[in-house]
């Protein structure tokens, strides 16, 4: 997804500026104004700043994760809870703080704090480490007085995401080692191993087997080239990246992910689920469905169904219904849909998004679960079948020779 840079100013009167992922710098301004921030100026960034949520050590960045917001939002809640004073609670938190960004950021919204800005205000002026979904939420406890218990389904939240994406990651660790392992590998056979049985298969003058030969080329060719075929391997990497990091790339990265066979119904299913709890989780914290619509698109962490929802806003905004909306979005089942329907008629939308997310977990556990099942046969195709060509390729001219010498 693209990056804007934004300069505004908050409701304060305060200049403020950062960085925001977003389809378009109009669901940018969407963004800003959700938080109280009137845009001044609004520009796609062409190169992204040092993050917010990061810090440089030597060449790496440590990035603030979804367990530091876990324990900050389930300490905040408890302190709050028990009636400590929010500048006091921050204060408490920055010193307790094991993670070293986390405690300047802390410090930071503390210092605002004092100076008579509110906690949502203060919060984002960090916006890669407070996401506007956050701040908006922070906003609604303190209009609503209930900021304790926004905290609290935060951190709900934060260990829903956190799970899912372990769950993904979890799943597709597996195929990707094995993946890998082959590869290296293959690079090691073709390296080492080929060419030692190549100049014995030389050395005999015969014509040797097709596949001997195919063989044999392949690994002169990588030993030959190896250099070159590293550099082409990163340098493509290297470019998709760069793709990926544009716009339309991302847009059709994120679509074509979902269309993948074996996991791609695995990724849906997890981005669908985060869309659900986080909606759910802003239609009950009083936030509108138009606003919660434009905050929950830059959550699901995938592009295009982030445009998917973002369109169903713009037709909520039309005057369209939220199920007409939906169907039209054509990214949810018949199941839900029908779920949708019943909410929207009852008026419990938001506790049927809290079970559709419910269900599309169950429906994720069950997919990682079976998500080996489905791999490892076609992993032991693949598998067995370099075996085999590598077999018939190395042991057939030496059956030969073995025929020859018998012969004689």
């Amino acid at each position: 997804m693209p990056e804007f840079a934004y300069r505004g100013r908050n409701a304060g009167g305060e200049l403020v500026a950062g960085v925001l992922e977003a389809p378009s710098s109009g669901a940018v301004a969407d963004q800003l104004f959700s938080t109280g921030i009137t845009p001044v100026h609004i520009d796609q960034a062409s190169a992204a700043p040092p993050k917010a949520g990061e810090f440089k050590l030597g060449v790496r960045a440590r990035k603030i994760g979804l367990s530091e917001l876990m324990v900050f939002c389930r300490q905040l809640h408890t302190l709050l809870k028990a009636g400590v004073p929010i500048v006091r609670t921050l204060a408490g938190l920055q010193e307790s703080s094991q993670h070293p960004e986390l405690k300047r950021v802390i410090g930071d919204v503390r210092e605002k704090l004092e100076a008579g800005q509110e906690l949502s205000l203060g919060m984002s002026a960090h916006p890669r480490v407070f996401s506007p979904f956050m701040v908006n939420m922070v906003r609604v406890g303190e209009l609503t007085g209930r900021l304790d218990e926004i905290f609290m389904r935060l951190y709900e939240f934060f260990a829903f995401e956190k799970k899912i994406g372990d769950e993904v990651r979890g799943a597709m660790r597996y195929p990707i080692t094995v993946v890998c392992a082959v590869a290296v590998a293959l690079f090691i056979v073709n390296i080492f191993v080929i060419p030692a049985f190549a100049k014995m298969f030389t050395s005999l003058k015969a014509q040797l087997p097709l596949m001997t030969r195919i063989l044999m080329w392949t690994s002169e060719f990588v030993v030959s080239y190896w250099l070159f075929i590293l550099v082409g391997l990163a340098v493509t990497a290297y470019g998709f990246r760069a793709y990926v990091r544009t716009g339309n790339g991302r847009l059709r990265w994120d679509s074509l992910k979902l269309r993948l066979p074996i996991v791609g119904s695995l990724i849906n299913k997890a981005t669908l689920a985060k869309f659900s709890r986080s909606f759910a989780l802003a239609g009950n914290s009083g936030v509108p469905i138009v606003q919660a619509l434009s905050l929950v698109a830059n959550v699901v962490g995938n592009a295009y169904l982030g445009a998917r929802i973002l369109g169903m806003r713009e037709g909520i905004e039309r005057g369209e219904s939220v199920l007409r909306t939906a169907t039209g979005a054509g990214v949810f089942d018949a199941l839900v849909l029908q779920m949708v329907a019943v909410g929207e008629e009852t008026g419990e939308m938001n506790t049927l998004m809290s079970e559709i997310a419910d269900m599309y977990e169950r429906e994720v556990a069950l997919e990682v679960e079976g998500l080996a099942a489905k791999a490892e046969p076609i992993l032991l195709v693949v598998m067995g079948s370099l075996v085999l060509v590598l077999a018939l390729g190395v042991f057939m001219p030496m059956w030969d020779m073995v025929s020859a010498a018998r012969g004689k």
